[in-house]
């Protein structure tokens, strides 16, 4: 087996961001505010005022106040008394980083506002909120939960006001993508997007969202961790050119020139101003309830603008990649197989010998994914997970968590990359020894679930939820399920999760050609072991079926068969995993030698 050198990990840090130590004098400081202009509590979101999954330093207020870092959670801190609220994915992570002693962790569902809220302001009492960090669907949410109690009011930010060392907000190189990795001209784009204003009656649309402006201005960024986002926001009128709103250190004179032809750039400080002439001059503005902040609306309104409240007109066509984006993606997903394969080669050494670590799994696969130059980040913090860690759906690995990797347990790594021709996400779960019969089992079931998602066909205006079952069924025959959706959208170059596609319960916005999504049913042990099994896939229309869709999968990496109860797949699923594994062969053996050719050679042979 060749040796590798594993370079130091540069896409993720495994260090805790803040200490529960520094929880109490923060929230202390931020009640002395509080009582200073007359309010009773105030509300701390993770989201910035662009909704991304990834924020810059300068905008994590949540960990500044209660060291949570996870991607989603909100905190309201009362006069007297404070309350964290997490999805399931957190309920073992929020409570290990802030202090218990004062802040009370909640477990509720994903999306909304927890009713329990009440229990943090007085009756008759005032709930501040800065109106950037949340949405007008947000704020109708909170005062219905808030009816007949308190009282809802906008104010600005009082953690800014207190957090002394904030960092300065990132200003990161602008680059704009050619033809060859666009696909279509900004102009073109724009010009669709003013199609859907025209019929959507509306003289502007106000974008807040960074993956909306960085794929209509054909344009990527460094301003945030794992995603190539520019922050900013934009302004895209019926007629004339659309306006790009920056940080001032971000403008320059090559950035506006190379903008010349399709938009104007104006500094952030100035979006204000824009939207109330919007307003002054009687518009009809679109934006989104579900991400744009609840200022820009509020602004709007009062100066006298009419609101047409919709989707963001841009994440239907971001979704639907042209050939240009697919052909890229496929590219990225090569790539990542060579990286793929020289890891699980290296994995399948070393797993045996009792040494490896969860950060040591992480740094490894960095590497290697990292000998690619166009390789510039991750797509989001490897999940990391040995043996019962593996059960923690949405599990980060840091310095306190880290686990050696004991021969025979299940490892299970979810992890993706950002590449100059694409975006990747793929988890396989790996054996390192003997397995147990109910293992074997319940990773059969979930790859026949994996694989009845990658050979579906179904007609054109399928939903992802009418397709969720397809992966569930076989655990359920079991008894059994899991508690995430089975996919997500993929961006191309840009968001590892993207809206407003994907296969869940939830999901009820048709798929169409073009989507990529993930494909990635699993199962959970708790305090034992978890199973994930995920490929991306394309939404291509169906051969000889007009008026019907399927899907083509495009991840290239193997999927471990030493996990299969070979008696409970049958000959077409076995028929599927053998053709898989022969294309798998076929695109990435080239790509590889040596000693990681051998092994992918038997990695993929015939079952």
């Amino acid at each position: 087996m060749t040796e590798y050198q594993i370079k130091p990990a540069i896409f993720q840090s495994f260090e805790e961001k803040a200490d529960p130590s520094d929880v109490a004098p923060r929230i202390a400081a931020l009640r002395a505010a509080m009582q200073k202009v007359g309010i009773d509590a105030f509300l701390i979101p993770r989201a910035d005022a662009h909704r991304g999954e990834s924020v810059p330093a300068s905008e994590a207020r949540l960990a500044y106040v209660t060291g949570f870092t996870g991607s989603a959670g909100m905190a309201v801190i009362g006069r007297d008394k404070a309350g964290l609220f997490v999805d399931s994915r957190y309920t073992l992570q929020a409570p290990s980083q802030t202090d218990t002693d004062i802040v009370t962790v909640h477990e509720v569902g994903q999306g909304g506002v927890s009713p329990e809220i009440r229990l943090y302001v007085p009756k008759g009492g005032k709930l501040a909120y800065d109106p950037w960090l949340h949405t007008p669907g947000e704020i109708r949410d909170l005062n219905e939960k808030l009816s007949g109690h308190a009282e809802a009011v906008p104010h600005a930010n009082l953690v800014d006001a207190i957090w002394a060392d904030r960092p300065a907000p990132p200003v990161s190189v602008i680059e704009f993508l050619g033809h060859n990795r666009a696909g279509q001209s900004a102009a073109d784009k724009i010009e669709a997007v003013r199609e859907t204003l025209a019929n959507d009656m509306a003289e502007a649309v106000v974008l807040t969202l960074p993956e909306s402006i960085c794929w209509l201005f054909n344009m990527r960024g460094r301003d945030v961790p794992n995603t190539p986002f520019v922050l900013g926001f934009a302004i895209v009128p019926a007629t004339g050119l659309p306006t790009l709103f920056l940080d001032a250190a971000k403008i320059t004179p090559e950035l506006s020139a190379a903008l010349a032809d399709i938009a104007t750039v104006a500094e952030a400080a100035t979006l204000t101003d824009a939207l109330a002439a919007l307003g002054k001059s009687g518009k009809s503005v679109l934006i989104d309830p579900q991400t744009a902040p609840a200022a820009i609306a509020e602004t709007l309104r009062q100066t006298g603008a009419k609101l047409i409240e919709k989707r963001d007109p841009v994440l239907g066509p971001k979704s639907r990649k042209n050939e240009a984006e697919l052909a890229g993606m496929r590219e990225a997903h090569k790539l990542d197989g060579a990286a793929l394969a020289k890891f699980l080669s290296w994995f399948d050494a070393e797993a045996p010998k009792g040494e490896l670590t969860e950060i040591g799994i992480v740094t490894a696969l960095e590497s290697f994914r990292r000998e690619e130059e166009s390789c510039i980040d991750a797509s989001f913090d490897t999940i990391s997970g040995a043996g019962p860690n593996g059960a923690i759906v949405h599990y980060r690995v840091t310095t306190k968590t880290d686990r050696k990797l004991n021969p025979g347990e299940i490892m299970l790594v979810d992890s993706g990359a950002q590449y100059l021709s694409g975006t990747t996400d793929i988890t396989r779960t790996l054996s390192t020894g003997s397995a147990t019969a109910e293992q074997k089992d319940r990773y059969t079931r979930v790859l026949k679930g994996m694989i009845a998602i990658s050979t579906a066909r179904f007609p054109a205006g399928t939903t992802g939820a009418q397709l969720d079952i397809l992966a569930r069924q076989f655990l359920w025959q079991d008894g059994v399920t899991y508690n995430h959706g089975t996919g997500h959208g993929v961006g191309a170059f840009l968001g590892v999760h993207e809206g407003p596609i994907g296969i869940s319960p939830r999901t009820t916005t048709p798929l169409e050609t073009g989507n990529i999504l993930s494909n990635e049913p699993g199962y959970y042990k708790a305090g034992e072991y978890g199973i994930r099994i995920e490929n991306l896939v394309t939404v291509h229309e169906a051969a000889d079926h007009p008026g019907f869709l399927e899907f083509e999968t495009i991840t290239l990496a193997p999927i471990d068969t030493r996990l299969i109860d070979l008696d409970l797949l049958t000959a077409a699923e076995r028929d599927w995993l053998n053709a898989y594994h022969s294309r798998v062969w076929s695109e990435i053996g080239p790509l590889v030698s040596g000693a990681v050719k051998d092994w992918l050679q038997h990695a993929t042979a015939a079952i």
